[in-house]
């Protein structure tokens, strides 16, 4: 079944508080819009198209980020959902199949729920995705009779009766693409706030001869954020889902309600996650590895049998490599290590590939970074890096080298070589007492000359 899908995404956001399109908010560091393009994205759709308005280049460029297939319109000024979805019918015109109509500001629609409202299509000409609120308030009412959905009565609109309804619509509509983009071409504004209202399709295709229904889903799916508080909810909401999809997945979670997933997490099995640990976008954990406590990751891949942390950063660009072990205050970043090599703690790793089986001592550091370039570093299979090394860009460390701790590196070292790059030692036999009594006097002559 062919399927295009039109992402509504034009709403200044006002309650917000901000100068920020409100789909640009993040919500498991991701904008609001990529959520519900990914939705979208399930559905294997021919087509998508986002409808922006407020802050519509921004917004653009979000959804090009997403993918350069995404297709955008703008809708301007905007004069309500119908007239919004009416933007996209150039886009689509001739289009066969399916089309959904979903919203940039209501991240927690599931592809499950818009493949049962496909189904259902099979059975009417219009769907509509509704929910049993427990406090109706300002929700349009989906008006029934048995399984017909009769209208959709916005609340300015609806009678002290029709109020009483507790099946709210979530706005989320299906229908063949040719009939939609018809049934909107006909919508007017005589309401209550002159605007073209989608719900309004509802009684235009009855009055076609259509049938409408609508599919149930629970009241937390069809969460909109339009507040602080309310992208605070969609946060929780999501990572408790994710939470509880990596535990039905086989991943061990020692304190799920403290480990906070991306929108693109990926975890495998029997990989172990520890607590307090955050993954920002583009992190991919193979099954087997382990991440301990208090560690945060952002596009990075780690292999299996990997470990990595507690207390570590892994940045993006990072590649760990099976059984590779990343210990504690250990950043990486842009970095590609081998199969096997150890980086025990107080390390930074930047830009920089490090071979397998080889050991990297505590303190060291790639200088990577010129003050206007970035330069970098490589070192050999089996090497070892002796602790407080600083090793100066563009520099490499041979196979089966080694350097002294405490060196600065600022020449190649050659495979096998032992390379140390540090002052000599000058020891004075009892020059220390003797500077300490002579600073000990300094310091009472400028307490008596100040009383």
């Amino acid at each position: 079944m062919q399927v295009s899908v039109i992402v509504l995404a034009a709403g200044q956001g006002t309650r917000m508080n901000s100068d920020l399109p409100k789909v640009l908010h993040r919500m498991a560091a991701a904008p609001l819009l990529h959520h519900a393009l990914a939705t979208a994205q399930s559905l294997d759709p021919a087509r998508i198209v986002t409808v922006t308005g407020h802050g519509g280049e921004a917004v653009a460029a979000a959804a090009r980020d997403w993918s350069e297939a995404v297709e955008t319109v703008v809708q301007d000024p905007q004069l309500g959902t119908a007239h919004a979805v009416a933007q996209a019918a150039p886009l689509l015109d001739g289009v066969e199949g399916e089309a959904i109509v979903l919203y940039a500001d209501t991240p927690l629609i599931r592809e499950e729920t818009l493949r049962a409202m496909l189904e259902a299509r099979r059975r009417h000409g219009v769907v509509v995705l509704g929910f049993h609120a427990r406090e109706p308030g300002r929700y349009g009412r989906l008006l029934t009779q048995g399984d017909t959905l009769l209208a959709i009565r916005e609340f300015k609109d609806a009678s002290p009766e029709e109020r009483a309804v507790t099946l709210c619509n979530s706005g989320v509509i299906c229908a063949e693409a040719a009939t939609l983009l018809s049934l909107v071409a006909e919508v007017g504004n005589a309401n209550a706030a002159q605007e073209y209202y989608l719900t309004d399709i509802v009684e235009l295709a009855r009055a076609r001869g259509l049938s409408a229904g609508v599919v149930l889903c629970d009241e937390a799916e069809t969460l909109g954020v339009n507040t602080r508080a309310q992208l605070a909810e969609a946060e929780a909401a999501f990572q408790s889902r994710a939470r509880a999809a990596a535990l039905e997945n086989g991943v061990t979670l020692t304190a799920p309600e403290t480990v906070f997933f991306a929108l693109d997490t990926w975890v495998g099995r029997d990989a172990v996650i520890g607590p307090n640990v955050l993954f920002g976008p583009g992190v991919t954990v193979e099954s087997g590895a382990e991440i301990k406590g208090f560690c945060h990751l952002e596009g990075c891949h780690i292999s299996r049998g990997a470990t990595v942390g507690p207390f570590a950063r892994l940045r993006p660009g990072t590649e760990l490599a099976e059984e590779v072990h990343v210990g504690n205050f250990v950043e990486i970043k842009n970095a590609i290590l081998d199969e096997g090599v150890k980086v025990g703690h107080l390390t930074y790793l930047g830009d920089a590939h490090v071979g397998e089986h080889s050991n990297i001592g505590a303190g060291t550091v790639t200088c990577n970074y010129d003050g206007v370039m970035k330069h970098r570093t490589v070192i050999g299979k089996r090497a070892f890096i002796g602790s407080d090394t600083m090793l100066v860009a563009p520099v490499t460390v041979g196979d089966g080298a080694l350097t002294g701790s405490g060196s600065v590196i600022t020449e190649d070292v050659p495979p096998e070589a032992v390379a140390i790059g540090r002052a000599r030692q000058v020891t004075r036999p009892g020059l220390a007492t003797r500077m300490f009594e002579k600073l000990k006097s300094i310091k009472a002559a400028k307490a008596k000359g100040q009383s």
